[in-house]
């Protein structure tokens, strides 16, 4: 099963908000997921961004693939970095 994180629509229409969530990556894109991560509203200013940290790195290390939006969110928050850095054993 391939894993991806990705993010999930959720909110009224033009109104959107976010769940980035671990799916199979063959579901559809608002379709039944594993686990949420954390969430993404991207109306605010600045965009608010909640994720979950352990739940992020315990997908990452398990190969989960990760989509570009969510790639810089990560990014953003230094999960990226905590990831990298782990990979190398600091």
């Amino acid at each position: 099963m391939a894993v991806k994180i990705r993010l999930t629509r959720m909110g009224a229409t033009k109104r959107p908000t976010y769940r980035i969530v671990a799916t199979d990556s063959r579901r559809p894109r608002d379709g039944q997921y594993l686990e949420l991560i954390g969430t993404y509203n991207p109306l605010t200013n600045p965009a608010e961004v909640k994720i979950n940290e352990e739940v992020a790195m315990k997908w990452l290390k398990n190969g989960a693939e990760i989509t570009d939006t969510v790639r810089n969110l990560f990014s953003d928050a230094g999960i990226m970095k905590m990831f990298a850095d782990s990979k190398k054993g600091k």
